[in-house]
């Protein structure tokens, strides 16, 4: 796990010293400041955005969803590796000007490649050029007044390796367990789950586009104001019990236990531009249902794609060998939520 760097907080004498220097200034060097009138600072463009430097540990003893029963996810919590701080994270924010190119995807790895710092004789690599080149920049192009919020590592540690780029921000998260309760008791759907990977390039982009609508392919229209959602990541070991059937439509069958997880997508045909990552993506937004007529959250356009392999499956005490999907994909999906 990489560490990002400490700064040293300035002592009060530090602060007092910086005043005083401030205010001994000689007012010849302070005559060049002036005001700006109306028409001057509409020539003023800001060019930098924010950049946020985090390392953050998250515990949450019970999140509780209460309707005529509840669901309850018990004893949570997300870190870094071996319940050590969630380091090395930083967020840039920018609100983008018309058509300016930000920081999205893999656009890091396009700028090392064009600077000849790694190969494309890696098929991933030269994608990544190809993909986020941009006339000089590297990134993706963005109208204006949308925010675009990239999420990447503080230290990348070697600007050559692409092992240190792709585990520079490792994660893990923990769950005691999801348990639904009602009237007639209690029932435990998942238990002992725990989730070791690492994170890649995610961004989460606000459409500024409040006035327009687009009508998706089952009919729904959606606005064009929306939230966009890219990340990959990899699990490199999880494991669970999965205690109740029928939670999740895939199986039909409970008393599972799932060891030695792993999600990634290193195989199959749709591995290219992905790095070896599992890859997510989503837009939400207001949406109407062109059945329903009912208004609520459209969450459009999903796409997930990654292979999974379960090297140990259990069913009762029992292994039974085991399970591995190769393109697993969920796409065309789309949906709309909204109260009854």
């Amino acid at each position: 796990m990489i560490q990002p760097h400490t700064c040293r907080r300035p002592t009060r004498s530090t602060a007092l010293s910086l005043w005083a220097l401030a205010l001994s200034l000689p007012t010849t060097a302070m005559a060049e400041f002036q005001p700006l009138d109306d028409g001057a600072l509409s020539g003023v463009t800001g060019q930098a955005g924010v950049t946020i430097e985090l390392e953050t540990k998250i515990n949450i003893d019970r999140l509780t969803w209460t309707d005529e029963g509840s669901l309850n996810v018990n004893n949570m919590r997300l870190s870094g590796h071996g319940d050590t701080a969630l380091d090395n994270l930083k967020l840039t924010v920018d609100i983008a000007g018309t058509g300016e190119v930000l920081e999205h995807g893999f656009s890091e790895i396009a700028r090392r490649a064009n600077a000849g710092l790694m190969s494309t004789n890696n098929a991933d690599v030269a994608d990544a050029l190809a993909t986020y080149s941009m006339a000089g920049k590297f990134g993706k192009q963005f109208n204006s007044g949308d925010l675009v919020i990239h999420l990447g590592a503080t230290d990348y540690g070697d600007p050559n390796s692409l092992t240190d780029y792709l585990r520079a921000v490792d994660f893990e998260l923990e769950v005691g367990s999801i348990t639904a309760s009602g009237s007639e008791g209690t029932a435990t759907l998942f238990s002992d789950v725990l989730l070791q990977g690492y994170v890649g390039p995610t961004d989460l982009v606000i459409r500024n586009a409040s006035g327009a609508s687009r009508t998706l392919s089952n009919g729904n229209i959606v606005s064009g104001a929306e939230l966009q959602l890219d990340t990959h990541f990899e699990i490199t070991n999880g494991s669970l019990n999965w205690d109740a059937a029928d939670v999740i439509l895939l199986f039909n069958f409970a008393a599972v236990g799932i060891e030695g997880l792993q999600i990634h997508n290193r195989r199959g045909n749709d591995t290219l531009g992905h790095f070896g990552m599992a890859s997510a993506t989503a837009k939400l937004s207001k949406g109407t249902g062109a059945v329903s007529g009912k208004e609520g959250l459209s969450v459009h356009d999903v796409e997930f794609r990654a292979d999974i392999d379960m090297p140990v499956f259990k069913i009762g005490q029992a292994s039974i060998g085991s399970v591995q999907f190769t393109d697993f994909a969920i796409t065309d999906t789309n949906m709309l939520v909204y109260g009854h």
